[in-house]
């Protein structure tokens, strides 16, 4: 698979005008999500919420929850499935994390924490709790971009395949509103290993689709 980057830093950023008052209301509700506390007996590390919006934001993404490292960085995707994230995308880490660009939201803002094979599932009161007003705060999205079970279960519901496999395979469904992803944790290298189709037929076609939701 070629890694070869589609957006650099020299790519134009979009120029439609914000009017101050849907930057101030991110702001208020950025502001409101950082005192979050809602969740915080059950988080281990206690509550760090780790999100990037922005009124004028392309892409909407919409992963699983923070991991340790994202955790103690507060830089969401800072880790090796951000890297190979990005790779599938095409794009560098300075338009990856241009919230003017990409809007980075997961299923749980908080580090879940550890449990026996791995981090433990998103916090069920999350998503409910803040996804459909960082959404209205968005009014420019082309693209969401789910990845993994648990953003495919919410926002996809019973427009969902069996497996995962299938739901990702079943791509041209649910475009251009929703490209359907794996997990790009390390974990996840005997499934594509198992499924070379996605690195032959979807990353061209989700790079396509980033490109013109960019643009």
């Amino acid at each position: 698979m070629s890694t070869q980057r589609l957006f650099a830093n020299d790519s134009p950023l979009p120029t439609t005008p914000l009017r101050r008052s849907s930057a101030s209301r991110v702001d208020a509700l950025l502001s409101e999500i950082q005192a979050c506390r809602v969740c915080e007996a059950h988080l281990p590390l206690g509550p760090r919420p780790i999100v990037r919006i922005s009124p004028s934001a392309r892409i909407l993404m919409v992963g699983q929850a923070p991991g340790l490292k994202v955790h103690e960085s507060g830089i969401p995707w800072n880790d090796a499935s951000g890297k190979r994230l990005r790779e599938w995308l095409g794009v560098e880490e300075s338009v990856f994390y241009d919230p003017r660009r990409f809007a980075i939201v997961p299923m749980s803002l908080c580090y879940p924490g550890r449990g026996h094979s791995g981090d433990l599932p998103p916090r069920p009161e999350c998503a409910p709790l803040w996804h459909e007003r960082i959404l209205s705060s968005l009014p420019h999205i082309r693209l969401t971009i789910l990845i993994g079970q648990y953003a495919l279960a919410k926002y996809l519901g019973e427009r969902r395949q069996t497996t995962l496999t299938e739901t990702v395979a079943a791509w041209k469904s649910y475009a251009p509103q929703f490209i359907t992803l794996p997990h790009p944790s390390p974990r996840n290298q005997n499934w594509l290993k198992q499924n070379p189709w996605f690195d032959r037929e979807i990353v061209p076609m989700l790079r396509k689709h980033v490109a013109d939701a960019l643009a």
